[in-house]
């Protein structure tokens, strides 16, 4: 990597400019810092997001920046953090003070000073977070690297400025930084680091659920998360966050009978489904699809290893988990219920080769997320008989073209009864009752298994039929 000491074409923009111009008039020696900076030399394009650093008052920088930028938004003060925000030209200024902190065991709140650019670095999380470019008019773009993060750019590691122990036992939440970093770039966590996260991953219990999710989420939106959950199994961490996870991990064997690793298993299935969307909560729905198995195994010497009805017990234990973490508990949460709960129902659909019946019913029960249904159970294809792969993925691709046509045909999916509840009432003269519901269940049932046509005539006159086997006499 380039080990110049000037890159004033870093900061050549003119928001940059006006930064400088501001500390100049303030004489407020300031610095872009933290992850601008790590991103410019990895090329990984701009960020939206600029921390600035001033030996002094950020919140005075901010200010004076705010009356030299005409476009930019009013200037947000957080008085108690001593930071501001000011937005413009789609990016996102940050500015705090020079500063230096110490701790308390008990929180990761810490107590603050003001301080000089080295404590200021100092006090950051990782070496390649810890460079800074200088906004000072003698001194532009002069790169000021006291931990030699840019030989950790070049080695690709993550690693502390201070002892590590310090580091994350001060704010135990950048133990999960750690892996975040290493999987979305690809490094390795230097050694003394990783040893470092295994002796305070207990500490981890002064972090509130809410930050903890947030690196989750992070994870496992890159490219190919196992990278990170790897990284948590083996630091200690995934067993405090999501021992369910754990609970799946390793292969028993009864009477030579063995069944395969369901942890391993599930980092596979993440990555698949990595490889074909974005949807965060698709990828949720893949590492929690088999959560199920770990209370459902049981042995019999008739059949060997069961995990019967995994997928509905999944689906409860999703609810708790999404609970403990202070996940949201809303269409998100129940997204990823359905998928785990509905994960082995496709298989069953080739199991029953297909029949229209068992497609209709697998739309109407999947709705509008039969497609991300599909991705989730292609994505649980983690054979590496070449064989069986390819049959797999054929038997899913005519279920998939089977959908389209059923589909076409029938229009179940968000499935609405053509005949309503207030026409049978009128029908029949009713008042709400039992029957009304048993004949509405019982019309779906007949245009999901194909007995009628999914049509207002067709349904009325099985309705009629229905309501005097029910022992009720049409008006």
């Amino acid at each position: 990597m380039d080990q110049k000491t000037h890159y004033p074409e870093a900061i050549q923009e003119n928001v940059f400019r006006t930064l400088s111009q501001a500390a100049e008039e303030l004489n407020l020696p300031a610095y872009v810092i933290g992850g601008y900076v790590r991103d410019f030399f990895l090329n990984r394009g701009q960020k939206k997001d600029i921390d600035v650093v001033a030996i002094g008052s950020g919140i005075s920088l901010a200010r004076k920046v705010e009356e030299l930028l005409p476009h930019s938004t009013k200037v947000s003060v957080f008085k108690n953090f001593g930071t501001a925000m000011l937005k413009t030209d789609e990016l996102e200024l940050e500015f705090v003070g020079a500063r230096k902190e110490s701790y308390d065991r008990g929180s990761r709140k810490p107590v603050v000073e003001d301080g000089s650019l080295e404590d200021d670095q100092n006090r950051r999380d990782f070496t390649i977070n810890a460079m800074a470019f200088s906004l000072n008019k003698n001194s532009y773009g002069a790169l000021l690297d006291p931990f030699n993060g840019m030989g950790d750019l070049d080695k690709k590691i993550i690693r502390t400025p201070l002892d590590p122990d310090i580091t994350y036992s001060d704010d135990p939440l950048r133990m999960l930084r750690a892996i975040r970093f290493a999987a979305q770039l690809n490094f390795k966590i230097e050694e003394g680091s990783f040893e470092s996260i295994k002796r305070n991953a207990h500490r981890l219990k002064i972090i509130s659920n809410e930050r903890i999710v947030t690196e989750l989420h992070k994870i496992m939106m890159c490219d190919t998360p196992s990278f990170g959950f790897l990284l948590l199994e083996k630091t200690g961490l995934l067993q405090l966050i999501l021992p369910e996870l754990i609970a799946l991990k390793g292969i028993e064997e009864v009477e030579g009978q063995k069944h395969k690793d369901n942890f391993y298993h599930t980092l596979e299935v993440v990555d698949n489904i990595s490889r074909n969307t974005d949807d965060l909560w698709l990828r949720w729905s893949a590492l929690l699809h088999d959560i199920g198995k770990a209370p459902t195994k049981k042995f019999s010497k008739k059949v060997g290893w069961t995990f019967h009805g995994h997928e509905f017990k999944g689906s409860k234990m999703v609810y708790h988990l999404f609970k403990r973490l202070k996940m949201p508990l809303n269409d998100k949460m129940k997204f990823v219920q359905l998928m785990v709960r509905m994960s082995s129902r496709p298989i069953a659909v080739i199991d029953e080769s297909a029949t229209d019946s068992a497609v209709r019913r697998l739309v109407h029960d999947a709705g509008e997320h039969i497609e991300s249904l599909m991705t989730l159970c292609e994505a649980d294809i983690t054979t590496k008989n070449p064989r069986r792969f390819q049959q797999y993925h054929h038997n899913f691709q005519q279920v998939r073209d089977k959908i389209v046509e059923v589909e076409e045909r029938d229009h179940v999916r968000n499935f609405q009864p053509p005949v309503t509840g207030e026409e049978i009432m009128k029908a029949f003269d009713l008042k709400p009752c039992r029957e009304i519901g048993q004949i509405k269940m019982a019309i779906k049932d007949s245009i999901l298994d194909g007995v009628i046509p999914n049509e207002h005539d067709a349904a009325y006159k099985f309705m009629i039929k229905k309501g005097k086997s029910l022992g009720l006499t049409p008006k």
